[in-house]
C-alpha cells in the first residue's frame, strides 16, 4: 500500500508572508521592504531552528527602520496563515479516516509549527511529523526525508510525497519515493485517482 507524505504550507495551510504587513504598509510598499530586510533567507532560518527572538534581533540590528515591521512577523505571525487549501485537507482526512497512516515533511519553525497545531487539529492527524525547526534540517536536503523513514522503519518506494516546490519533490523521488508536485486541491485529487490511491 502507498501511504500519503504531505507538505504543509501551500499545501494543507495557506502561507503569504505579505499578510503580516498587509494592515500597515502600502501594497506597492510590502515587497521592497520583505527584499530589504532579506527575509526569504532570514525567515528560513527560523525553519532552521533559529527562536524567532533571536531572529527579530539580529533583523532588527541590521535594520533598525524596520525593526517595528519585523516585529511584527513574530507577534502576527497567524496573519500570514489565513486558513486551510480545503481540499487537500480532506483528502487528508479521507485518508486518515480510512485507516490510512498519513504523514508529513515539512519546513516550519517550531515555535510556529506548535502555534498552527493549536489552531488547525488535523495537524494532528499525523502518524508523524518531520518539522524542519525541530530536526534543525530543510528540505531539500534528503536527511530530513531520511529522518522520516528511519524514525518510523519505512521503505521509501512505498511512500507518495506531496509538496509545491519542484526541488523538494525531485530530492524525494531521488531518496526512492514517489512524489508529485502540488498544484490545487482538485489536480492533486485526480492524480491519486489515478493512482489508485484517493480513499
Amino acid at each position: 500500500m502507498t501511504t500519503l507524505v504531505f507538505d504543509v504550507g501551500n499545501v494543507l495551510l495557506r502561507w503569504d508572508a505579505r499578510l503580516v504587513l498587509a494592515d500597515v504598509l502600502p501594497e506597492a510598499e510590502i515587497d521592497p521592504c520583505l527584499e530589504e530586510i532579506g527575509f526569504a533567507a532570514w525567515n528560513l532560518e527560523q525553519d532552521r531552528g533559529r527562536s524567532w527572538d533571536e531572529g527579530v534581533a539580529l533583523a532588527s540590528a541590521a535594520h533598525p527602520r524596520h525593526a517595528g515591521l519585523i516585529e511584527r512577523f513574530h507577534t502576527h505571525w497567524h496573519l500570514s496563515v489565513p486558513g486551510t487549501i480545503a481540499g487537500t485537507v480532506e483528502i487528508l482526512r479521507r485518508a486518515h479516516g480510512a485507516g490510512q497512516p498519513v504523514y508529513a515533511i515539512t519546513n516550519f519553525s517550531a515555535e510556529k509549527w506548535a502555534e498552527c497545531q493549536a489552531r488547525f487539529d488535523f495537524l494532528t492527524l499525523f502518524a508523524d511529523a518531520v518539522v524542519s525547526g525541530q530536526e534543525r534540517l530543510l528540505k531539500p536536503d534528503p536527511t530530513i526525508y531520511r529522518v522520516l523513514l528511519d524514525r518510523n522503519g519505512l521503505d521509501a518506494k512505498d511512500y507518495l510525497f506531496i509538496d509545491d516546490s519542484p526541488r523538494n519533490v525531485d530530492a524525494a523521488r531521488a531518496l526512492g519515493m514517489q512524489a508529485v508536485q502540488f498544484t490545487d486541491a482538485d489536480a492533486l485529487a485526480q492524480e491519486l485517482d489515478r493512482r489508485g490511491l484517493l480513499p
